[in-house]
């Protein structure tokens, strides 16, 4: 596998610095996703198939440097996988470590994990919007948190679906997890939707 390697930046009183920094940067900050209507999911306003879509190729390189991914993209082997091919993209230089899982899901439509048959109790299910498209954040309920996805409506019966699994427990609360998958899924979107 081929490493993404790219120098850790310091600041320091004003100078920047190369390599040796001490400590791994912090996660960058990202907005968080806006909350669509509670009584439905919005329209969207484009259909982006995913039938023959390689999820490892939906982030450019300044996508990967942007989410700090420090290996190459690798898709999961096909008994690894959950219902569609699956990308890992690990960040693992410097704590925390964490892993973002995207996945190309072509036989389920995103209503499906708010009020079908994919729905839950034992989940949280909350609809926010991605790049204008419906999408769902979706994590277990209570305890201490262990991941965060977010689902995406991309098209009429299938789903975009972006995981953030930290591998480093506790450094991050359930906001900040699904604020980086939703994040992540915007990214994948906007690359989706520019492929033509």
């Amino acid at each position: 596998m081929s490493t993404r390697l790219r120098p850790v930046v310091c600041l320091a009183a004003g100078l920047v610095t190369v390599a040796g920094c001490g400590s791994a940067p912090e996660p960058a900050p990202v907005p968080p996703p806006p909350v669509a209507a509670a009584a439905g999911l919005p329209a969207r306003p484009a259909e982006l198939r995913l039938d023959g879509v390689d999820p490892c190729k939906l982030f450019t390189e300044q996508q990967l440097d942007e989410l700090q991914i420090t290996e190459e993209p690798e898709p999961l082997p096909a008994d690894n996988q959950r219902e569609g091919p699956t990308c890992s993209l690990p960040v693992a230089q410097g704590e925390p470590h964490y892993t973002y899982y995207v996945e190309a899901i072509t036989q389920a439509d995103v209503e499906a994990w708010r009020s079908g048959d994919r729905r839950k109790s034992s989940k949280n299910t909350e609809p926010i919007a991605v790049g204008d498209f419906p999408a769902l954040a979706h994590h277990g309920r209570g305890g201490s948190p262990s991941d965060c996805e977010t689902l995406v409506g991309v098209a009429a019966g299938q789903t975009l679906r972006v995981q953030l699994y930290p591998v480093t427990r506790g450094a991050f609360d359930q906001r900040q997890l699904c604020e980086m998958s939703a994040h992540a899924a915007t990214l994948a979107v906007r690359t989706l939707g520019s492929r033509g």
